[in-house]
């Protein structure tokens, strides 16, 4: 998961792509960068970090330009702690592109390879956006043939890009002295809509609340498969680039990655977690009889909008019992599994006559690899509770995601292998309520009856690209694996 944003305008957008990237930061606090282009040339600044702490005055007078782009990254593929792997991306030929990715391409060993033995492309590390600059220059490069690049070029570069590439990509990419183009995969996993200002200014982004909240009004989301192509001037032209488009977003975005008050797909976030908290509660109900309940309290943020309703269906009081500290990141995002621990406790403190001497249902969003709950449970039992239920708003998830959310292994995911019985003793709760998997679904499609699904695979096992096999699984593990212990042994190297 990551967020990117692009801007066209008659003015510099250097500003504009700052405040978008804080719009997003939700979406990636490991690294942030911008690149903008003036008079054919390119301007970047990237680096690991927050964008607050990225960017300051002299690197922001250091991006001139009226069109740019930019990127807040969470590292899924390559190296979480690699300066090189901040985006955006840059390569000098064909014209010179800069390239950021939101998604995680499935077959990236397969591409890279190929780039090597037969696109003669070098790669300089293991992400998977440097992949997938790669092919769409040497798209480029092949439909222009060394003549001037059209729109019809873009656009069959495009095409040439959806034939090679399996996964999830949304992107955005500058095209040195051309303009900006944006596409998103077939499937539409990752989000990506666009809108303009009454002043001209031309935006893309992961989330329409970036759009909103620089002046933009959302005009639509880029269809699967589609390619947005935005002159200097800020025309637009558009073509479906996919032979068999299928919207079917990522179900996680409306569960917990999306901000509640961005529109994705038609389907607003904020109703969609309140449908899960109408949906939640008749599981609550057939679990735990409400006249045992004293209270609910939400798990800050995500989880706010569907404990609410579920209170208000089941006619219990909703309040707040945790203080959250602002300054820490989201634990669930956090590279690392001693980092996650280690940041729930300073992210969270309850307020203890919120819990003392009552019987508590916590609403969560989710419960992915289980530590946050287990600490969380622990810390409302000290807080004094008398019996404490945990209620989740998504399903168990049980499957590995591979399209750009940080659950790659199974033996990370605190469901896989086991009954609900079974986490509800690891967790230490009194009793644990999940969310129905076809229910969640019905809930938050409801919400827009046109499209045809979700991707759903962390939950029910299904990959909606159709490419994904106990092979790939088992490589992405191991993969996973190999960096983390290098990255330990980095970090032994610099201790000593």
């Amino acid at each position: 998961m990551c967020g990117i944003a692009g801007a066209v305008h008659s003015a510099p957008v250097n500003q504009i792509l700052y405040d978008a990237l804080l719009l997003l930061q939700h979406r990636g606090q490991d690294a942030a960068g911008i690149a903008t282009q003036h008079e054919r040339r390119f301007f970047m600044h990237k680096a690991r970090g927050m964008v607050r702490d990225v960017f300051r005055t002299r690197n922001m007078r250091a991006l001139p330009g009226n069109m740019g782009l930019g990127q807040v990254r969470y590292p899924t593929a390559g190296n979480a702690y690699s300066e090189e792997e901040a985006q955006p991306f840059y390569t000098s030929a064909p014209f010179g592109i800069v390239l950021v990715h939101n998604g995680n391409l499935t077959n990236a060993p397969a591409l890279k390879a190929e780039l090597f033995s037969t696109d003669h492309r070098h790669t300089n590390t293991s992400s998977d956006s440097e992949v997938l600059l790669g092919v769409l220059a040497h798209e480029l490069e092949r439909v222009s043939r060394g003549h001037t690049l059209t729109q019809e070029d873009v656009f069959a570069a495009v095409r040439g890009v959806h034939q090679r590439v399996r996964g999830s990509y949304a992107v955005i990419a500058m095209i040195a002295g051309h303009g900006l183009l944006a596409f998103r995969d077939p499937h539409g996993i990752r989000p990506l809509c666009m809108g303009r200002s009454a002043d001209g200014l031309t935006m893309v982004a992961s989330e329409s609340v970036v759009l909103e909240g620089l002046g933009c009004t959302l005009e639509r989301d880029l269809e699967p498969g589609e390619a947005v192509f935005i002159g200097a001037s800020g025309e637009r032209s558009a073509m479906q680039c996919a032979q068999q488009p299928r919207c079917m977003p990522c179900i996680f975005e409306y569960v917990y990655l999306a901000r509640p008050d961005s529109v994705m797909n038609g389907i607003s976030v904020y109703q969609a977690r309140i449908a899960l908290g109408e949906a939640l509660a008749r599981r609550v109900v057939s679990t735990v009889p409400p006249t045992q309940i004293d209270v609910v309290i939400p798990v800050p943020e995500t989880s706010r909008p569907s404990a609410a309703r579920l209170a208000q269906l089941l006619g219990l009081p909703c309040r707040e019992g945790f203080v959250k500290n602002r300054y820490v990141g989201r634990t669930f995002i956090m590279p690392g599994q001693a980092v996650r621990k280690k940041s729930v406790r300073q992210k969270l403190s309850p307020i203890a006559s919120e819990f003392a001497g009552k019987n508590v249902l916590l609403v969560d969003d989710s419960i992915v690899r289980g530590t946050t709950s287990r600490e969380i449970v622990q810390m409302v039992r000290d807080a004094g509770a008398s019996k404490v239920f945990l209620a989740s708003a998504a399903p168990p998830v049980r499957f590995p995601n591979v399209y750009g959310i940080d659950m790659p292994t199974r033996e990370e995911l605190v469901a896989h292998g086991r009954s609900t019985e079974e986490i509800c003793q690891l967790i230490g709760c009194d009793a644990l309520i999940y969310q129905d998997v076809e229910a969640m679904k019905q809930a938050i499609g409801q919400l827009n009856a046109a499209l045809p699904g979700f991707d759903a695979s962390c939950f029910d096992g299904i990959y909606v690209t159709g490419d994904i096999t106990e092979e790939t699984l088992a490589r992405m593990q191991q993969e996973r694996r190999a960096a983390e212990v290098a990255q330990a042994a980095k970090q032994e190297d610099a201790d000593a």
